[in-house]
């Protein structure tokens, strides 16, 4: 009975976590994905979406979205539309947009206040209520402007609109282009396109570059993408550099090659490292013990002679003279038979200095290094 009881326990704990899920993903509502105003994306009021895809249908429009100086100088005309610029551009920028239009293609401007862009001008203006719109033919015509700034026109610009408050939009020679300003950029959001006589209005100012090819600046709203600096570097190099990624990646794993750090075990560090060692000999370092220290060295060489050489251990350091003659080292038999007594001179000691120590230290290590040679 209590292992039925249990097993109906899970059954009915699965039941409540797969309803408990199924409840969670049916509830949940996404938040909305935030989009900035005046983008070809953006599908909310502020975006201007419904302009860019009913243009679609009737023009030949793309997005751009590279820097200004890749802007093509040659073909056909173009009409390049810029909604309310979001970033801080420079005036070599700028000046990029003013070669573009110089050599015959039209930049439609949309800002609410363009001053500094393009060598426009504006003012601000006494905008009380709303006043009549009249376009270039002097017709009345249905608008809402929101701006509080008005445009300065040249003597040779053309007013293309305007109301009580001043010019709302100009079209000016620039080379063999010109460029269109408004005011006016919230006659392009979604939320207002089909108000009034926007929409009229908006297609009015884009005919003006008399062309079917129309593009969408998005750069000027950071929406410049890795794709744009593609664009910089001729097509065979990209190939090429994504060949040599390739293979550089196939010949690392080819040799097995890891990344990132390397965690040892701390029971085999500790097995196999020399901590024991180095705790040794700062033991006999601060105690000062440096005959024993000397003696277990010139005891642990003796050793390795007769390993090596099959000299007898028993033997006293001056009795091994007539040994190590017969053996290749560097020393000569009188040098030998000096180093012999001595090093049975200073073992014999109580103590040794530390000079001593360090001096038959290392001739014991060199000794050593020829024995194991």
């Amino acid at each position: 009975m209590k292992l039925q009881f249990k097993g109906n326990t899970w059954i009915w704990l699965i039941v409540l976590i797969i309803l408990f899920s199924i409840f969670s993903y049916v509830s949940f509502t996404p938040k909305p994905e935030p989009y900035p105003s005046y983008v070809t994306e953006s599908p909310s009021p502020t975006g201007i979406k419904a302009i860019y895809t009913y243009l679609k249908k009737e023009m030949d429009v793309s997005i751009w979205a590279k820097t200004p100086d890749l802007l093509p100088k040659s073909g056909g005309k173009q009409v390049l539309i810029m909604v309310e610029p979001s970033i801080q551009m420079k005036d070599e920028e700028w000046q990029k947009y003013i070669a573009y239009m110089e050599a015959g293609h039209t930049i439609l401007l949309f800002a609410d206040n363009p001053n500094g862009m393009l060598d426009i001008k504006t003012k601000s203006a006494n905008v009380g209520k709303a006043s009549e719109i009249y376009d270039k033919n002097h017709q009345v015509v249905k608008g809402r402007v929101d701006s509080q700034y008005r445009l300065i026109p040249d003597i040779q610009d053309q007013i293309l609109l305007s109301d009580s408050a001043g010019v709302i939009a100009l079209k000016r020679s620039v080379g063999k282009g010109q460029l269109v300003s408004a005011v006016t950029p919230e006659w392009l959001t979604n939320g207002n396109i089909l108000k009034d006589d926007h929409l009229p209005l908006v297609l009015q100012l884009i005919k003006e570059g008399k062309t079917k090819t129309c593009l969408f600046d998005e750069y000027i709203h950071g929406q410049q993408s890795a794709s744009a600096l593609v664009y910089v570097y001729p097509k065979w190099f990209l190939l090429f550099i994504l060949q040599g990624i390739l293979l550089a990646i196939l010949w690392l794993w080819s040799k097995g090659k890891r990344f990132g750090p390397i965690y040892i075990p701390r029971e085999e560090s500790v097995r196999f490292s020399d901590e024991g060692i180095q705790a040794i000999a700062a033991w006999y370092t601060r105690g000062r013990r440096y005959h024993d220290s000397l003696s277990i060295q010139a005891d642990y060489v003796k050793m390795r002679l007769h390993e090596r050489m099959s000299i007898p251990y028993s033997r006293q350091w001056t009795e091994l003279a007539d040994y190590l003659k017969q053996k290749q080292f560097q020393m000569t038999t009188d040098e030998m038979k000096r180093f012999l007594n001595g090093l049975a001179a200073i073992l014999n000691k109580e103590k040794i200095t530390k000079q001593e120590y360090l001096v038959w230290s290392r001739k014991l290590e060199q000794l050593l290094k020829e024995v194991e040679a």
